[in-house]
């Protein structure tokens, strides 16, 4: 299996051999946030210094979904189908209703402007979490250069809009996503730009409308973890510096989906669920599974 490593035999039980890594699309800058549209039967995804969302789909390829994104990054789906984004450049999250209009959800806390919102999830009582990293205003590259006035931090924003920090003892969290039952939040800290900050994956037990004390997960050994979803089984399917890691719920390595560039993020798609879309730095990839995965809807 030259496009897996198979670190435990559990993980052979998850790939197939007669089913490789396909590189899909290339030609991008940054490629980034992936989000499955199965009921139109696409792809989206951040292509982010070049400031638009792309879609791809088998019958068509891609095209461009929307520019200016203002440098949209992450992305999901609510429990209505919509699209939510994080956008670099208006320093945001939005959600784009089924008629095209775009509703903010938050731009700000506190009186001051977010940084460069990153990642986003919504959980299955509505609410919506999403990291706020500083990576968007430090350079022009994925953004506008700007002041930081707020830390970074992950926030929920509930139903009724009350906007809360649940995660605040990070450097800069990063990509996120909840287990299965959504009794856990998992959390990637990137670490500040131009430092040498700590990078892993911490885990934390969610407490109602909060969270418990963070642990370490897991921590790549080559690259850093960014963004990542969950299957079926509470597997964790990480983005790394020589493709994407598999991690047990316990958080050992299981195996390597390799892939020939740096992975930003990831995302289950396809009519079960058991392809993953990959988005490595300048192409989007895939691979098809003989496991399905959970995020919602």
């Amino acid at each position: 299996m030259l496009d897996f490593q198979i670190v435990d035999p559990a993980f052979g039980r998850y790939v197939m051999g007669n089913a490789p890594v396909k590189r899909l699309a290339t030609g991008f800058d940054w490629v980034e946030g992936p989000v499955w549209f199965g009921d139109a039967d696409c792809l989206l995804f951040s292509d982010i210094p070049n400031n638009r969302i792309l879609r791809w789909s088998e019958e068509t390829g891609i095209s461009t979904y929307r520019a200016p994104s203002n440098y949209s990054n992450g992305h999901t789906r609510d429990l209505q189908g919509r699209l939510v984004s994080c956008e670099h450049g208006t320093r945001r999250v939005t959600r784009t209703e089924l008629n095209g209009s775009i509703t903010i959800i938050a731009d700000g806390f506190d009186g001051k402007r977010l940084n460069s919102p990153n990642d986003v999830v919504v959980k299955s009582d509505g609410s919506i979490w999403f990291s706020d990293p500083h990576y968007g205003i430090m350079t022009d590259y994925e953004g506008f250069r700007g002041a930081q006035e707020n830390p970074c931090v992950v926030y929920r924003v509930g139903t009724d809009g009350a906007m809360t920090v649940v995660v605040s003892d990070m450097n800069c969290p990063n990509g996120l996503a909840f287990s299965p039952d959504e009794s856990l939040l998992y959390v990637a800290d990137t670490g500040r730009m131009f430092s040498d900050d700590a990078q892993h994956i911490r885990v934390y037990p969610v407490q109602g409308e909060g969270l418990g004390e963070g642990t370490l997960f897991y921590k790549v050994d080559v690259g850093i973890a960014d963004g990542f979803r969950l299957d079926e089984y509470g597997n964790l399917w990480t983005s790394a510096g020589d493709g994407v890691h598999c991690l047990s719920p316990e958080g050992a390595l299981l195996g390597k989906v390799l892939v020939p560039e740096v992975v930003s993020n990831v995302c289950f798609g396809g009519r079960a669920k058991h392809q993953l879309y990959i988005t490595g730095s300048t192409s989007l990839y895939r691979v098809t599974l003989a496991v399905s995965g959970v995020q919602r809807p």
